[in-house]
């Protein structure tokens, strides 16, 4: 199931914040800025995968290439980004994990070393509904990868949901309970690290 889900997209951030009456669209140089102050965090998630299911878990990033998604019981998956790969692991069966290209995934977008929303080809979609403000991109070089939709409220500037729509049209939203900075180790982002936990 989380093999799916994440391959089709990740979607679960929280729930939106009213903001003001006088709230605006959020330009794409505002939202960039946002993005690349993003080094080191942590917070929750909710993620509604392609299926209907729902499942919840902890995040972990670190800009640039880091990500970390550990899922709660019952699945006790891990998901997880380092070096330009993604590891997918079913601690469950503790077999080597599933890997690919980290580039092969939208998420790539976000966790790149200088986000530039601005770059020719990166932006399809850019929208403000009243409250938040939607930037839909893809990776101009490679569009057959599947885009991401980022959403944000304002005020200050935060990062709230985001839809991975995959290559075939399938979709994952992720919910975010909230960012707070960390100051987070490499080795949080270590698949052998992880792999040795379940030998012992």
């Amino acid at each position: 199931m989380i093999r799916r889900a994440f391959t089709a997209g990740l979607i679960a951030l929280g729930t939106l914040a009213a903001l003001p009456a006088s709230a605006q669209q959020l330009s794409l140089n505002e939202i960039s800025r946002y993005l690349n102050s993003i080094t080191s965090a942590t917070g929750t998630f909710t993620q509604i995968n392609a299926d209907g299911t729902i499942s919840t878990g902890e995040i972990a990033i670190k800009r640039p290439g880091k990500v970390r998604f550990d899922y709660n019981p019952p699945e006790r998956a891990l998901v997880m980004a380092s070096a330009g790969a993604v590891y997918i692991l079913d601690r469950k069966l503790g077999a080597r994990p599933d890997t690919y290209p980290l580039r092969q995934t939208p998420l790539s977008i976000i966790l790149a070393r200088q986000v530039d929303l601005s770059r020719a080809g990166m932006v399809v979609g850019h929208g403000f509904d009243g409250t938040a403000t939607t930037v839909t991109a893809q990776d101009p070089d490679n569009p057959d990868y599947g885009t991401i939709q980022l959403k944000f409220t304002g005020a200050p500037v935060e990062l709230r949901q985001w839809i991975i729509t995959d290559r075939n049209g399938s979709q994952t939203t992720v919910i975010l309970g909230g960012l707070e900075q960390a100051n987070l180790s490499n080795s949080v982002f270590s698949i052998e690290s992880e792999l040795s936990k379940l030998k012992r």
